[in-house]
């Protein structure tokens, strides 16, 4: 028992110190959320989205920007909190997951964090039937938890599908 004990502890140090980098955080509903900043291509403004039927109600449409069409997501919504009105914080977050960008919506960007391993925990057991797999863990960072998300996980196959339906020409 013992062994298995130290075995977890050596691989949950080997996660953290694959985690630790550069991160982009933002807001949603008041709590901080965090994204590698390798992932991020650019923020924009919120800018006119042009909503496209038949799609979830978390993806609120695409932006042409520069000549290219990139679905946007609403994490507010992907995530089950309530939708609200837009801002002038509010932006959209370029992200690229498998070769392809989408916009994520969120109320504001925060900052960048340098996140060390030392700030990092595994995310936390939350019940049955609650993704945890979207988070890369918990930092630590001034007396504040900040949720590490996997962006990869968040915008998923079934986003990528739709980005490519949505971004192909016939």
């Amino acid at each position: 028992m013992q062994a298995v004990m130290e075995q977890k502890k050596k691989s949950d140090a080997m996660d953290a110190t694959s985690r630790e980098g550069k991160y982009l955080t933002f807001v949603l509903c008041g709590e901080e959320y965090g994204i590698e900043i390798l992932k991020v291509r650019e923020i924009i403004g919120i800018m006119n989205i042009t909503p496209v039927p038949q799609t979830p109600g978390y993806m609120k449409g695409v932006i042409n920007l520069r000549g290219k069409v990139i679905p946007v997501v609403d994490l507010r919504l992907k995530f089950g909190f309530q939708e609200t009105d837009h801002t002038k914080e509010t932006c959209i977050i370029v992200v690229e997951v498998k070769n392809k960008l989408t916009g994520v919506l969120v109320d504001t960007v925060s900052e960048v964090l340098d996140v060390s391993s030392e700030d990092l925990e595994p995310a936390p057991h939350l019940g049955e039937g609650i993704n945890t797999e979207i988070f890369l863990g918990m930092a630590k960072i001034r007396n504040k938890v900040k949720i590490l998300l996997d962006i990869d996980k968040v915008v998923g196959t079934e986003e990528i599908g739709m980005v490519e339906n949505l971004t192909s020409v016939s």
